[in-house]
C-alpha cells in the first residue's frame, strides 16, 4: 500500500463523515480512491477495515443503551429481548445475501460508474419518500414487530450496491415501515454493528494475503481517524435530521453523483 499519510487520513475522515449519513460511505471512498489512484487488494482491505472505527463509534456513543440491553437480557427483560430480536432479524437478510453474493458484490465495488448512478437514483428516492405522508406506528426499536424488522433488513440488502448507502436504505425502509425519523436513524446505527462487523471481518480474512505490515499501520491510522470523526457525526446526526429531515442529503447525493458521472464519462 503505497499511499501518503495525507491520503490515509483523508480516507479516514471520509469514512467517519459518511458512514452514518444517507450518502454512501462506500461510494465516497470508491470515488476518492479513484481520484487518489488508491487501488488493488490492499487498498480494498484498507477501505473495508477502517469501517470498524465507525462501528466502535456507535458502541461508544450508545454504550449506556447497549449496557442496558445486556443487563436486561440477563434479567430476561421483555424490551431487551425484543431489541435483540429486532437487531438479529434486521441483520439476517444481509448475512444470507452477503454469504451467497460476496464475489458479485466485490466486482460491483470496483465500478465508480455504478456509484455515481446509485448516488443520483438514491437521492431521488429519498426525496420521494420524504415527501410522502408517513403513518407513525412505532416510536422505538423494541416496538417493531419481527416481520417489520426483517423487512427493513431486506431493504439494507439493497445497499450492497455501492453508492446506495446502507444507512440511507435502512432509514428509508424504516420510515416506510412507520418509524419516526429519530428511531429510523438509531435503528440504522444499531444494525450497522453486526452488519459492518461481519462484512469487515470476512473481507479482511479473504484479503489477508494482500496485506503487509505497513498496511496494518495504515489501517490503524485510518481506523482511529474514522472513529473520532464518526463519533462526532453520530452524536449530531439524529438532532440534524429531526430539524431538517433527509432532503439536504438527497440533494447532496444528486449533485455529487452528477458531477462524478460527468467526470467519469469525460475521462
Amino acid at each position: 500500500m503505497d499511499q501518503s499519510l495525507f491520503d490515509i487520513v483523508l480516507l479516514g475522515i471520509i469514512e467517519g463523515l459518511t458512514e452514518f449519513l444517507p450518502v454512501s460511505s462506500t461510494g465516497h471512498l470508491i470515488l476518492a480512491s479513484e481520484l487518489l489512484g488508491f487501488k488493488g487488494e490492499a487498498a480494498l482491505a484498507f477501505k473495508i477495515a477502517i469501517q470498524l472505527g465507525a462501528i466502535l463509534a456507535v458502541l461508544v456513543a450508545y454504550r449506556v443503551r447497549f449496557a442496558g440491553v445486556l443487563t436486561g437480557l440477563v434479567a430476561r427483560d421483555a424490551e431487551a429481548i425484543a431489541f435483540t430480536r429486532n437487531i438479529f432479524l434486521g441483520f439476517l437478510p444481509a448475512l444470507l445475501v452477503g454469504a451467497v453474493a460476496y464475489e458479485g458484490i466485490r466486482r460491483m465495488i470496483e465500478s465508480p460508474l455504478t456509484v455515481a448512478a446509485a448516488l443520483i437514483v438514491g437521492g431521488v428516492a429519498i426525496l420521494m419518500i420524504e415527501r410522502r405522508l408517513h403513518k407513525l406506528r412505532y416510536a422505538s426499536v423494541e416496538a417493531l414487530p419481527g416481520r417489520t424488522a426483517f423487512a427493513v433488513g431486506v431493504g439494507q440488502c439493497v445497499a450492497m450496491i455501492p453508492g446506495v448507502s446502507r444507512s440511507g436504505a435502512t432509514i428509508m425502509f424504516g420510515l416506510l415501515a412507520g418509524l419516526d425519523r429519530k428511531t429510523a436513524a438509531e435503528y440504522s446505527f444499531f444494525l450497522a454493528v453486526p452488519t459492518m462487523a461481519a462484512a469487515t471481518v470476512y473481507a479482511l480474512w479473504k484479503g489477508r494475503d494482500a496485506l503487509a505490515l505497513g498496511d496494518i499501520s495504515a489501517i490503524g491510522i485510518g481506523f482511529t481517524v474514522a472513529f473520532l470523526v464518526a463519533l462526532a457525526v453520530v452524536k449530531g446526526f439524529v438532532a440534524l435530521v429531526g430539524r431538517f429531515g433527509f432532503a439536504p442529503f438527497a440533494w447532496y447525493r444528486i449533485v455529487v453523483g452528477s458531477i462524478a458521472l460527468v467526470w467519469l464519462l469525460a475521462r
